[in-house]
């Protein structure tokens, strides 16, 4: 089987397929907890503590000269960052909650009886017949 053909098999499966559009609907769904987060939350946060800007909080370890930009440690940004994958946490363990929910509510569903074997019904009807 040549290596070409061996990947084709496997790209096209089911669970490579899944997990790909899982990775991009992810992936979209991290840029939009990401503007929520810094767009959304943050600002009425910054009023609350006084008007400061998370994005802009940081420590010059080293300051800039001419042409040499400061060296900046931007714990803000990375507060922001921290926001952004608690919702997304929080978020997938609310979805996987329910999947799991789903799933016991159907492993306790009563399953149908099986059907009687012919033989079975065979007997009954004449059980059946027999107290007429």
């Amino acid at each position: 089987m040549s290596m070409i053909k061996e990947f084709k098999e496997f790209a096209m499966r089911g669970n490579v397929v899944d997990m790909a559009v899982g990775i991009i609907i992810g992936g979209a769904f991290g840029k939009i907890v990401s503007s929520f987060v810094t767009d959304v939350i943050m600002p009425p946060i910054g009023i609350l503590l006084g008007g400061m800007d998370f994005s802009k909080l940081s420590i010059t370890i080293k300051e800039g000269s001419e042409g040499v930009e400061p060296v900046l440690l931007n714990y803000g940004v990375f507060i922001n960052t921290v926001i952004d994958f608690l919702i997304i946490a929080f978020a997938i363990f609310m979805a996987i909650k329910a999947m799991n929910s789903l799933k016991k509510k159907q492993e306790e569903a009563p399953a149908a009886p099986p059907e009687p074997p012919a033989d079975v019904k065979l007997l009954t009807e004449i059980r059946d017949l027999l107290k007429k």
